[in-house]
């Protein structure tokens, strides 16, 4: 049987912060607009700043659908599941913000990520939960977690804060999604911090 939960405090913060992958969904308002759903993963890219409140890094490489969506509705949804231990699926239905690299506030969030930090973080989404709630997860299968991948980041690694900015300057659907809601900034803003 699910649960509501009021924090993310406790056991539930402690499921949150040993899943290896959550999953983020989010949508425009337009009836004809696409659905994004979008896994993450990279160790240290999401953080719980308090009972009601998580963070996670977004980084280039693909499209900027979440972004568009939350700058349109703030809408988001974060899914976590249990491929491992107790079955359990743990969603926070949210507002999201999306904080760019110039904004004022970027300076004092991205020092909670600073292991994962590079040049590819083009900005950090924040989440104010408004309703916390498992499900059973049943059907979720055992999986084993074998490592992390590490293409990402070292691909990243290797370019400057100007080849990643122009890198985004050129890709398709950044700046503006795939149904023509701004994305994005671009160019990209210079870092804050």
């Amino acid at each position: 049987m699910g649960k509501h939960y009021e924090r993310i405090d406790g056991r539930i913060r402690t499921f949150i912060e040993d899943q290896p992958v959550f999953f983020t969904a989010t949508a425009p308002l337009a009836a004809d607009g696409h659905v994004n759903l979008s896994p993450k993963g990279r160790a240290g890219t999401l953080v719980v700043l308090d009972e009601t409140t998580l963070a996670y890094l977004d980084f280039g490489g693909s499209t900027a659908e979440t972004v568009a969506h939350i700058r349109e509705n703030g809408r988001i949804t974060l899914m976590w599941c249990a491929f491992t231990g107790p079955p359990k699926v743990l969603r926070v239905h949210g507002q999201g913000e999306a904080v760019f690299r110039d904004d004022p506030r970027w300076a004092g969030l991205i020092t909670r990520f600073e292991d994962v930090d590079g040049p590819s973080a083009r900005a950090i989404v924040v989440v104010h939960a408004r309703r916390i709630s498992d499900s059973c997860g049943f059907a979720v299968p055992f999986m084993e977690y074998r490592e992390e991948r590490t293409q990402h980041a070292e691909h990243f690694a290797r370019k400057t804060d100007a080849e990643f900015a122009a890198y985004c300057e050129k890709k398709d659907y950044i700046g503006v999604s795939l149904d023509g809601l701004p994305a994005l900034p671009l160019p990209l803003p210079a870092r804050a911090d």
